[in-house]
C-alpha cells in the first residue's frame, strides 16, 4: 500500500460529443446528471473549457500528447499517429513511471501498439456494421448483451477491484456516448431503464434556429456535413424532440456509471486517494444555426465540460480561466509527480484544485480543424478571453470576427466593419505568428 499512499490513483473519463452545457452544474435545468453535478460540487469546475480542435481524432491525439493538431499532425486520413508522439504521451510515461495503466472504450486514434501502451485495456467503439441499435448493443457482461456505456462502466469497476495494490493506477475511460450512431435511422440509443427519463419534457427550440443565421453561413458550410446531419436529427420538431432527449438520456446513462465507479472506489478503500477528471472530446450543435455535428469554430463546437476532482482537496472551486484539452497530459504528469516533456504545449490545472491561480493567465489559444475533406470545410483561428477570429483555409477572404463579451452567441460578424479593422488585422497577425510557431514544432 506504500505506492498508494505516495502516489494518487487517477481516473480520466472522456465523453464523446458532450457539449459544455449538457450538464446540470452548468445551469442546464432539463438534463439529469446528479453524479456529475456532485463531482463538480466537490471539485475544480472549469466553466471555460475548450478543445483546440473540434473533432474526435485530432482532439484525442491532443489529449494523448498535449500538443496542438498543427504540431502533432494527426487527424483522420493521416495513417497512424507518429511513434514520436506516442513516446511522449501520458499512457506511455505514466506506465514507465510505475503506474498500473488501463484503457477501456473509444481510443479514437490509429495506433497498432495499443496493447503494449497499457497494462490492461480494450479499444472499442460503436459497431458500424449495424445500422440499428446493435451499433451500441453488441458487448456482453456474462450472458447479457448490454449498452456500451454499461459495458465500459463494468470494465472500470473490474479494473478497480483487480488492480495490484502495490501500485498506483491510471485508468482512462472513453465512453462512446452520447455520440449518435450515424448509420442508424434512430441515431440515439440507450438502456431500457432510461426510457422514461425526459418522457414528459418539452425541449425548448434551439437558439439561432431562424433561416437568417443559416443563410449567413458560407455556401460550403450550408451544403456540408453539419447540414446533412441536421437533416438526420433535427429538421422536424418531432425529430428534434426525440434526438435531444436521446442525447440527454445517453449522458444520463454515463452519469449513472460514474456513480457506480465512485461506489466501487469507496468499497475498495480507494476513494480518498483517487483523482477523477471528466471531460468531453469536443462540443456539439443541437440544431443551432440549423446545424448538427461539430467541426466549426463556433463556441458550440469548441466548449466542453471539464471537472478535476482531487479528494485530498475536496473543495469546490469555480474556475473562470480558459482550460484546454492539451492541458490534460500536463495535469496528469503533475498529479503523478512526473516531469512534463518539453514538447508539451499545455499547462497543469493542478494548482486550481488547491485554490491557486497560475502566475500567468492564459489569454489566447489557437483553434483549428485541419482535415481536408470535401464535406467539412477546414478552418482555423484564434480565441482570446474576449475576441474570436477565424477563417476557412480554402477561402481566406471569408473571415469572421466576434466580440464575445458583447455578442456571446456569435451573431454579429465584425470582420467587414471598418470600425474593427484594426482588431481584425491584430487577430489575424497574431494567429499567423502563433500558427507558424506551432508548425515549426511539428513532430517528425
Amino acid at each position: 500500500m506504500l505506492a498508494q499512499v505516495n502516489k494518487p490513483n487517477i481516473i480520466f473519463i472522456l465523453t464523446d460529443d458532450h457539449r459544455w452545457d449538457a450538464l446540470g452544474f452548468a445551469g442546464n435545468k432539463l438534463i439529469h446528471t446528479p453524479e456529475m453535478d456532485r463531482l463538480a460540487s466537490e471539485a475544480a469546475y472549469f466553466q471555460n473549457a475548450f478543445v483546440t480542435t473540434p473533432i474526435c481524432a485530432a482532439s484525442r491525439a491532443s489529449i494523448l500528447t498535449g500538443m496542438y493538431e498543427r504540431s502533432h499532425g494527426y487527424t483522420f486520413g493521416q495513417g497512424e499517429i507518429k511513434q514520436s508522439n506516442i513516446d511522449f504521451s501520458y499512457p506511455k510515461l505514466l506506465k514507465e513511471s510505475g503506474y498500473w495503466t488501463g484503457f477501456f472504450g473509444k481510443f479514437g486514434v490509429d495506433y497498432k501498439g495499443f496493447n503494449q501502451l497499457f497494462d490492461v485495456g480494450e479499444s472499442y467503439d460503436r459497431n458500424g456494421s449495424f445500422n440499428d441499435r446493435r451499433g451500441y448493443f453488441f458487448k456482453k457482461i456474462g450472458e447479457d448483451t448490454v449498452h456500451l456505456t454499461r459495458y465500459t462502466g463494468q470494465k472500470a469497476i473490474d479494473f478497480i477491484r483487480e488492480s495490484p495494490k502495490e501500485k498506483p493506477f491510471m485508468l482512462s475511460l472513453s465512453f462512446s456516448a452520447p455520440h449518435a450512431h450515424d448509420p442508424a435511422e434512430k441515431q440515439y440509443f440507450w438502456s431500457q431503464e432510461f426510457d422514461t427519463l425526459y418522457q414528459n419534457l418539452v425541449i425548448p427550440e434551439p437558439l439561432l434556429k431562424e433561416d437568417l443565421y443559416f443563410k449567413a453561413l458560407p455556401e460550403y458550410v450550408q451544403t456540408g456535413e453539419n447540414r446533412t446531419r441536421w437533416y438526420w436529427r433535427f429538421d422536424t420538431p418531432e425529430k428534434y424532440q426525440k434526438s435531444v432527449k436521446g442525447y440527454y438520456r445517453m449522458i444520463s446513462e454515463v452519469d449513472s456509471e460514474l456513480g457506480k465507479i465512485r461506489k466501487a472506489l469507496e468499497e475498495n478503500d480507494l476513494a480518498e486517494n483517487t483523482i477523477i477528471i471528466l471531460m468531453g472530446d469536443n462540443g456539439y450543435f443541437l440544431g443551432e444555426r440549423q446545424l448538427a455535428g461539430k467541426w466549426l469554430m463556433y463556441e458550440n463546437s469548441l466548449r466542453v465540460p471539464l471537472i478535476v476532482f482531487d479528494p485530498r482537496n475536496p473543495v469546490h472551486r469555480n474556475v473562470e480561466e480558459m482550460a484546454l484539452n492539451i492541458d490534460i497530459p500536463t495535469t496528469l504528469f503533475d498529479f503523478a509527480g512526473i516531469l512534463t516533456p518539453a514538447v508539451s504545449q499545455g499547462r497543469s490545472l493542478v494548482p486550481f484544485t488547491r485554490g491557486e491561480n497560475l502566475l500567468e493567465e492564459r489569454s489566447e489559444f489557437i483553434i483549428e480543424h485541419l482535415w481536408e475533406v470535401d464535406i467539412i470545410a477546414a478552418s482555423e483561428g484564434l480565441r482570446t478571453t474576449r475576441w474570436k477570429y477565424f477563417r476557412y483555409r480554402n477561402d481566406l477572404e471569408h473571415e469572421e470576427l466576434y466580440d464575445l463579451k458583447n455578442d456571446p452567441q456569435e451573431i454579429n460578424n465584425l470582420a467587414a466593419n471598418k470600425i474593427y479593422r484594426k482588431k481584425l488585422i491584430e487577430m489575424r497577425t497574431k494567429f499567423d505568428l502563433m500558427a507558424k510557431d506551432l508548425e515549426s514544432k511539428k513532430t517528425q
